[in-house]
């Protein structure tokens, strides 16, 4: 009797297991393109150190910013005082120390009024375009057509030398710029279809506006952020240059230049070293401002 056909061997199946890859998010790729960019992390190192020996250094020292030692005038850098002192026999380094604290406070300070301006005018004029956003934007070309330091220094006039004035009137001339940036990506964004939904959805206008378009906007607001910490520490340096900013005994750094430069030919540490500080600060500012503006284009290649 024949056999029956043996059936088919089936081969034996493998099971392949795809290795997926962990999602990441936008900022943290971001972060991934930033951390690879050195400049970037060298002047946000820098900045660091920077704020933290401004913040801290001058409790560990033996001088105050104002103790003065009129014998002493001014000396060389030395021993006993590192970096030298002023004509009035004041230790330079802690004065330094102690005008970073103003520098870069009006800078934060004054950067956030413009950013809580310039965020919140600009989401409104795109949101509701039209006649509101004619309206709002022809209101930031009169305020273009304005010089932006004698207006400064009007209020600084009228209103008295106060450290929270400068930080308000400064911030109150640089939200122009910031406006214009957050009504144009606004703009593009009210059409996107996210936002149509919301609208169907019921949603008012405020939760729109501040909780989907504004969070959609962060890359350029950080960007411009970092960009205008050193044009509002330059706008105060020039303003403590002309008398206008910070009032003796205090100090920032545009003080300390605008003292240096008076002595600068018979005492060129009074100039050297706040000048060498303050143009360390700029640079990296404008660093990692760079290195921000790369890391956040989403148009950035992905390795």
């Amino acid at each position: 009797m024949t056999p029956p056909p043996s059936a088919p061997s089936i081969p034996p199946t493998f099971s392949v297991v795809a290795e997926t890859e962990a999602g990441h998010s936008p900022w943290s790729d971001a972060w991934h393109r930033l951390g690879r960019n050195r400049l970037a992390v060298a002047g946000g190192c820098l900045l660091l150190v920077l704020a933290v020996a401004c913040i801290v250094g001058p409790w560990f020292s033996a001088y105050s910013y104002e103790d003065q030692n009129l014998d002493l005038g001014a000396a060389p850098p030395g021993a006993q005082h590192w970096l030298g002192t002023d004509t009035l026999g004041r230790d330079l380094l802690v004065r330094i120390l102690y005008g970073g604290r103003i520098s870069l406070g009006v800078g934060l300070c004054a950067t956030m009024v413009a950013l809580s301006l310039g965020v919140t005018y600009g989401a409104i004029a795109g949101f509701f375009g039209g006649k509101t956003d004619m309206f709002l934007m022809r209101v930031v070309d009169i305020m273009y057509a304005l010089p932006f330091t004698i207006f400064v220094i009007l209020l600084m006039v009228f209103f008295g030398r106060n450290i929270v004035l400068l930080f308000l009137a400064i911030g109150a001339v640089e939200w122009l710029t910031m406006a214009r940036i957050v009504r144009g990506q606004v703009m593009a964004l009210k059409k996107m279809e996210f936002i149509e939904a919301a609208q169907v959805l019921g949603f008012g206008r405020r939760r729109i506006i501040f909780r989907h378009m504004i969070p959609n906007v962060l890359g350029p607001i950080i960007v411009y952020a970092t960009l205008t910490i050193p044009a509002v520490m330059l706008l105060e340096a020039f303003l403590s240059f002309l008398g206008l900013g910070v009032q003796p005994p205090m100090s920032s750094w545009g003080t300390l230049i605008k003292d240096g430069a008076e002595k600068m030919e018979e005492f060129p540490w009074l100039i050297l070293y706040p000048g060498a500080i303050f143009s360390l600060t700029l640079f990296s500012l404008n660093f990692v401002g760079d290195g921000l503006r790369d890391a956040l284009d989403v148009r950035a290649a992905k390795d």
